[in-house]
C-alpha cells in the first residue's frame, strides 16, 4: 500500500539511536526525503547513512534539542535543501541510569532528563510549527503532522525513573494542545503520541542484560516478547501517513505488547505468609 509519503520530507531527532535508525530506515523505505538530528553519536550516523540507499535523500545535521538556536538553524537548513518540513519526529530523549529513588536523586539529574525529554520535544514541536508559518500548508491536502516518541512509563510509571516518567507525560499534555494549534497553521495538520513499552535499543541493552529483567518485563503482558525498534517506527509512519491516519490526531497509541504495569513484587520477593497474616488480622 502507498502510504502517501513519498514525496514528504521528515525531520527525525535522536536519529543516530536505536528507534530513530529504524524510523531512518522505514520512512526512507518509502521514498520521503530525510533529515536526521543526531547529538553525541553524529559522526557515526552520518557513517551509516552514506551506507544506506535513502542517503542521496538524507541531510545530517547536528541537533541538540535542548538548544533553541542549534534547533532553529536544523529547520532552516532543512527548509533550504528540500523546500519544506512535511513531518517532525520529536524522537530524542534520555533513560538515566543508575535506578534512582526521587528523594536521592540529584537535581541536577532531574533537570537534565527533563531538558532532554520534555523542553527539548517542546523545542522540537515549536520549530516545526515555526517552519510550517513561514512555509504553509501544502496545496495537495495532505496535512502536516507532528509526532512524539513518549514511553509507558508515562502510563504506569517506573520506580527509580520519576524524572523520567514525570518528562514523558509531559508529552500528553503538549499533545492535547497542540492539536488545536497546529489546524490555525495548516487546516489538515495532525499531532499524535507513541507510547513504547521496552524496546530493545543501544539505551535500553545494559538493563535487558541484567538477570531476571527481561522475565519480570513481560511478566504483564499478553505478547511475551520484547519490541524491536522496527515495531515502533512503522506505527509511527501510519500514523504520519495522509492516508492511512488522515482522521486521527491528538491519539496516544502504545506499543508494549498489552502491558498492563509492571510486576511490582516478584515471586521470590512477596512474603506470602506475611500477608495472610495481615489479612487475618484485619
Amino acid at each position: 500500500m502507498d502510504l502517501g509519503l513519498s514525496d514528504k520530507v521528515v525531520l527525525i531527532t535522536g536519529a543516530s539511536g536505536g528507534i530513530g535508525r529504524a524510523l531512518a530506515q522505514v520512512f526512507g523505505a518509502e521514498g520521503s526525503s530525510l533529515v536526521l538530528g543526531g547529538h553525541r553519536n553524529l559522526q557515526p550516523l552520518a557513517e551509516w547513512v552514506a551506507q544506506q540507499p535513502f542517503a542521496e535523500r538524507a541531510l545530517v545535521l547536528p541537533f541538540d534539542v535542548t538548544d533553541e538556536t542549534a534547533t532553529t538553524a536544523a529547520y532552516a537548513q532543512a527548509v533550504e535543501r528540500f523546500g519544506r518540513v512535511d513531518v517532525a519526529i520529536a524522537n530524542a530523549g534520555v533513560w538515566p541510569i543508575p535506578d534512582e529513588a526521587l528523594a536521592q536523586m540529584s537535581v541536577e539529574r532531574l533537570s537534565s532528563t527533563l531538558q532532554i525529554n520534555l523542553l527539548g520535544a517542546a523545542l522540537t514541536a515549536r520549530g516545526f510549527l515555526a517552519s510550517l508559518a513561514r512555509t504553509g500548508p501544502r496545496d495537495d491536502g495532505h496535512g502536516a503532522a507532528l509526532l512524539f516518541t513518549g514511553s509507558t512509563a508515562a502510563r504506569f510509571g517506573e520506580r527509580g525513573h520519576s524524572d523520567y516518567a514525570l518528562a514523558k507525560a509531559g508529552l500528553t499534555g503538549l499533545v492535547q494542545s497542540l492539536k488545536h494549534e497546529i489546524v490555525d497553521l495548516d487546516r489538515w495538520g495532525r499531532v499524535n503520541l507513541v507510547q513504547p513499552g521496552w524496546t530493545v535499543t543501544h539505551m535500553a541493552r545494559p538493563a535487558l542484560r541484567v538477570p531476571g529483567v527481561i522475565s519480570r518485563v513481560v511478566s504483564t503482558m499478553p505478547l511475551r516478547q520484547l519490541a524491536r525498534a522496527r515495531d515502533i517506527a512503522t506505527c509511527m509512519a501510519s500514523l504520519a501517513s495522509p492516508v492511512l491516519s488522515r482522521h486521527v490526531t491528538g491519539e496516544v497509541l502504545t506499543v508494549a505488547g498489552g502491558m498492563e504495569g509492571r510486576l511490582r513484587w516478584s515471586p521470590d520477593e512477596l512474603d506470602e505468609d506475611a500477608v495472610r497474616a495481615r489479612l487475618e488480622q484485619e
